[in-house]
């Protein structure tokens, strides 16, 4: 790695042409699905070096990013922050790989903004750079690529505003699905993990409507978002708490179903259902074997 891909080289090894905004003052930005640059498309291979630009891609298949001293193989659905700091190269693994990713330089956003862009957790020296994302997840953040790919296309006069809102967007949607403060904060790998999953589990909760859903429901749900093995998420939470992962869960959920039993005027059929329980008579078995009592001993009359 011997130079720093410009925006300039970009444009030039995968399109063979330069954008008339690439000079303005106001920072540039543009957006893309992944699939332009395939096959024919793509002009160059990949440079494993730096760029003098940021980055955000959503991916779909089986890629290892190599990014600093890391080498990050993902077999799925991801949201990965590249920084401009930071020498980063893509190895497709399945010829089917597709997506998003957008493009822009640091004085794009303002200066208020521009000043936290590297106290981001995804952008820090040693931070984490991908979000593992489930496919209602992807086809969300997907959705805020699609509004990018139309809205820079319009005339709209403030649509480059409108862009740094879906930027941001996205920093703060990996944020969400994510905690990653909560895996520095814990002096040892197992109570990182239970810290996680705690914040995880607590996350869905308060269930607000009927329509709500508790979709977490078992360790295997858990520790696929983590994406650890079950058996070893399982041995760090018994091992910082004493109890099983189901324990945490069942006893979360009991507790939830007690509160919305006496606070809301919601009928056990619509309970049963928010709390993930296909049938009421399901919902009513697990309650009676949690508490030993039926649902109608907490009502409030």
């Amino acid at each position: 790695m011997t130079t720093v891909e410009t925006l300039n080289d970009f444009y030039q090894h995968k399109f063979n042409w330069l954008p008339e905004n690439l000079s303005n003052d106001i920072g540039h930005f543009n957006v893309f699905r992944t699939e332009e640059f395939m096959g024919a498309n793509a002009k160059t291979p990949p440079k494993y070096s730096r760029r003098d630009f940021y980055k955000i891609s959503l991916v779909r298949g089986h890629n290892v990013y190599h990014y600093g001293e890391k080498s990050i193989e993902i077999d799925g659905m991801a949201l990965i922050f590249f920084n401009p700091q930071v020498p980063y190269t893509i190895e497709h693994i399945s010829p089917d790989w597709q997506g998003y990713f957008c493009i822009f330089r640091e004085s794009f956003f303002t200066d208020i903004v521009r000043g936290h862009l590297s106290e981001m957790p995804m952008l820090i020296p040693g931070g984490n750079p991908s979000y593992i994302l489930n496919a209602a997840q992807y086809d969300y953040v997907g959705q805020i690529f699609e509004k990018m790919l139309a809205e820079i296309k319009s005339d709209y006069k403030f649509k480059y505003d409108l862009l740094r809102n879906y930027v941001t967007e996205l920093f703060h949607y990996a944020m969400k699905i994510e905690p990653a403060q909560a895996l520095y904060k814990h002096p040892d790998a197992n109570s990182r993990i239970t810290a996680v999953f705690t914040e995880l589990l607590e996350r869905q909760f308060p269930i607000e409507s009927p329509s709500q859903r508790f979709t977490l429901r078992s360790a295997s749900d858990f520790a696929e978002r983590l994406a650890v093995h079950v058996n070893h998420l399982n041995r760090a939470i018994r091992k910082t708490t004493g109890k099983t992962t189901t324990d945490h869960i069942l006893e979360r959920l009991t507790n939830e179903a007690i509160a919305l039993l006496k606070h809301t005027d919601w009928n056990v059929s619509e309970i049963s259902y928010c709390l993930g329980f296909e049938e009421p008579s399901h919902f009513n078995n697990f309650f009676k074997k949690q508490t030993a009592n039926a649902p109608s001993a907490y009502r409030i009359v």
